[in-house]
């Protein structure tokens, strides 16, 4: 009989896979490079946009609210959309084409050349980010995977230049990875685009 969940336990836990994460350098180079991706889709007027399901909605909602309010300081408003958020578009879509192309159709829609998409999956093989993520590609894009080390992160990876995947196949767990990761990505972001004076 396994123990039941303690305060303690998660916190202990969420210390491992900060570790892991610490000791991944590879992950580190990808949020790196995820981070310029933004940085120069912003620079060339593009914009970012996000999708995910469940949790990974709320994150997609999350940072886009980071970058066109703000994170750390003061600046001009960053163009980044979550493609989780209207609910007449995703019953439309849903309605009319199924719910694995809910966020496809609007990248479709709203995506141009240069572009970023962040698709966020726990288990890299959400039908729908899949399809947003090879329709983007087909739009010229740039495509950033969110994942866990499940054997869907290669799936995943076949339809992204860049993928972040959390060392752990817990979804909660690669959920509060990609949460640290998003805001580090987020903190970066505005500092390249505003540097602060003095």
């Amino acid at each position: 009989m396994s123990e039941p969940p303690t305060i303690l336990g998660a916190l202990r836990a969420a210390t491992a896979l900060l570790a892991r994460m610490e000791a991944d350098t590879a992950l580190q180079h990808a949020a790196t490079a995820a981070a310029r991706a933004c940085v120069a889709a912003l620079r060339a007027r593009g914009k970012i946009m996000i999708c995910g399901n469940g949790g990974s909605a709320a994150d997609a909602q999350h940072w886009a609210g980071e970058l066109v309010s703000r994170f750390h300081y003061d600046r001009p408003g960053l163009p980044a959309i979550a493609l989780t958020t209207d609910s007449s578009i995703l019953t439309a879509i849903g309605n009319d084409y199924g719910y694995e192309r809910v966020f496809a159709r609007q990248v479709e829609a709203l995506g141009q050349a240069g572009d970023v998409l962040l698709g966020l999956t726990t288990s890299g093989r959400s039908p729908n980010i899949l399809a947003a993520m090879r329709a983007a590609r087909e739009g010229g894009m740039v495509t950033i995977g969110f994942t866990g080390s499940g054997p869907g992160a290669a799936e995943l990876a076949e339809v992204s230049d860049i993928v972040i995947a959390i060392p752990s196949t817990s979804t909660p767990s690669i959920q509060e990875g990609h949460e640290v990761l998003g805001h580090a990505i987020c903190a970066m972001i505005e500092a390249e685009m505003f540097p602060r004076q003095g």
